[in-house]
C-alpha cells in the first residue's frame, strides 16, 4: 500500500497526535532508509535515537528472529532467560567509575518506554524517602521533586507534570500533583542552591537529562551536574539521571551521559536506544534504594519480555564488540565541526552523536526538514530555528560528509 492509501487511512482511524512528514518508509539498512517508491533517505534521526545499531543489523534481526522462532512473552511471573544477565551488564556499566570497594548491585525495572521508566523513578524517590522518614520515627513525608526549566520527561499524567514546558502541559491542566515539581533553571548553579536552601526538607529527588534532548540538545555542565549530586546527598534527596535520549553512549565513550561530570546518581532511567529498536525501558537503583519495591508494589505486563531483553543483550553486546563509543565520540566531534561551518548555522551543541544546530532567524527549521525530505536526509527540528541530529551509533564520517553536502545545499 502506497503513501497516499496510507495517509487516507490514517487520516480517518488513527488519532492525530502527530504530524507526519508526507512519507512512507517500508525498508532500512544500516544508515540508509528506503519509501514506498524505492526513493533512498539517509537517517539522521534514528528513530529519534532509538536505532542503535543502524536499520536491521545482522545480529539483532538474527536475535530477535531466533527469539521470536522460540518464545515471546511469559509474564513477569516467571523467570526466562537473559533477564537477570542483562540486569547485571546496565549494573556493571552503572558502577564503571565507582571504586571497586564502594560499588554496590544494581537492580532494575524493566519497563516499555521512558515515560514509564521516569515514572518508575518518581515513584521509587517518593517511596524511598518516605521509608527514611518513617524509620527516623518522623511524621514528614518529603515529596517534591526538583526538575529543570525545559525537561522532557514524559507524556504521562506524573511525567507530564516533571515535563517543564508549558506548550505541552497547557492542554491537560490542571495536572496532579503540580504542586510537587519545582522548575529550576538549567547550569544556574546558584538557583538550584536556593531551591535546596529554602525547601530541602520537603524535597524526595532532583529529576534532571544530563544533556536536555527536546529542547534543542541543551548540555548540563560538569559544575552544575556536580553541584546536583553535592545537594542531594546534603539534604538526603535522591538524584535521578534522565538517561532516555542521552544514555546507552549515545555521547559517546561512556554508557551514560552523567558519566562524563564524573558524578553517580542513585537512580538511573533508560529506553531508546537500549534495544535497538524494540520497545523497551528501565528504571535501575543501587539494592538498598530499590529494596523498598516489594511484589506487588509495582509492575508491568509487558515489561522485560522475552523479545526486549533479548534485543537489550544484544545491543549491548554488538557495542561492545565492535568498539562503537570511541567511533561515537570522534564521528560526533566531527559532525559538529562540520555543522559549525555551514550557512546560517549560529550555534551547534552537543555531545557524541547527539547534536542541535541553531539556524539564524531567515529560516523556519521545520522547513529545512521538510526539504531535507525531498534531498534523502531524515533529521527533525525541536524548535521554529533549531534542528537535531541523532543518527545511528554506527554513523561514520562519511556519512556526516554526506549529509553536510546535502544540508549545505539546502541551507
Amino acid at each position: 500500500m502506497g503513501l497516499e492509501e496510507q495517509q487516507k487511512l490514517e487520516e480517518a482511524y488513527v488519532m492525530h497526535t502527530f504530524g507526519r512528514k508526507p512519507v512512507e518508509f517500508v525498508r532500512g539498512e544500516g544508515m540508509l532508509l528506503w519509501d514506498d517508491e524505492g526513493h533512498e533517505y539517509l537517517d539522521f534521526l534514528s528513530g529519534i535515537g532509538v536505532i542503535s545499531l543502524g536499520h536491521c543489523h545482522p545480529a539483532l534481526s538474527g536475535a530477535l528472529a531466533e527469539q521470536a522462532g522460540k518464545l515471546m512473552h511469559v509474564s513477569n511471573y516467571y523467570y526466562i532467560e537473559g533477564r537477570g544477565e542483562l540486569a547485571k551488564k546496565l549494573s556493571d556499566l552503572l558502577n564503571l567509575q565507582v571504586p571497586e570497594g564502594d560499588r554496590e548491585a544494581w537492580q532494575t525495572f524493566f519497563a516499555n518506554s521512558g515515560a514509564e521508566a521516569n515514572e518508575c523513578a518518581i515513584k521509587l524517590a517518593r517511596l524511598y524517602a518516605r521509608r527514611q522518614q518513617e524509620a527516623a520515627g518522623s511524621t514528614a513525608r518529603p515529596q517534591v521533586i526538583v526538575v529543570l526549566e525545559r525537561s522532557f520527561h514524559g507524556r504521562t499524567q506524573a511525567t507530564l507534570s516533571a515535563t517543564a514546558q508549558a506548550v505541552k502541559q497547557e492542554a491537560f491542566q490542571p495536572l496532579p500533583d503540580q504542586k510537587l515539581f519545582v522548575p529550576t533553571p538549567s547550569n544556574d548553579v546558584a538557583a538550584l542552591e536556593r531551591v535546596f536552601a529554602e525547601r530541602g526538607a520537603e524535597i524526595a529527588g532532583l529529576m534532571l537529562e544530563p544533556v536536555q534532548g527536546e529542547c534543542g540538545v541543551r548540555p548540563c555542565s560538569d559544575e552544575f551536574l556536580q553541584a546536583a549530586r553535592r545537594l542531594c546527598t546534603e539534604n538526603g534527596a535522591l538524584l535521578i539521571a534522565d538517561e532516555v535520549q542521552c544514555g546507552m553512549y549515545r555521547c559517546g565513550t561512556y554508557p551514560f551521559a552523567f558519566q562524563h561530570a564524573g558524578i553517580v546518581p542513585d537512580i538511573v532511567t533508560m529506553a531508546k536506544g537500549i534495544a535497538g529498536g524494540v520497545p523497551m525501558g528501565a528504571c535501575s537503583a543501587p539494592a538498598h534504594i530499590a529494596a523498598v519495591f516489594e511484589p506487588g508494589i509495582h509492575g508491568s505486563t509487558f515489561g522485560g519480555s522475552c523479545l526486549a531483553i533479548t534485543a537489550a543483550n544484544t545491543v549491548l553486546d554488538t557495542v561492545a564488540a565492535e568498539g562503537i563509543a570511541a567511533s561515537v565520540t570522534e564521528v560526533g566531534a566531527y559532525l559538529r565541526e562540520k555543522l559549525a561551518e555551514l550557512p546560517h548555522v549560529v550555534e551547534v551543541r552537543g555531545k557524541g552523536l547527539m547534536v542541535a544546530a541553531d539556524l539564524d532567524e531567515s529560516l523556519d527549521a521545520n522547513a529545512v526538514v521538510l526539504a531535507g525530505l525531498r534531498a534523502g536526509l531524515v533529521f527533525n527540528a525541536t524548535g521554529p530555528h533549531t534542528l537535531r541530529f541523532l543518527p545511528p551509533l554506527v554513523c561514520k564520517r562519511e556519512d556526516v560528509d554526506t549529509a553536510i553536502e546535502r544540508l549545505a545545499a539546502l541551507l
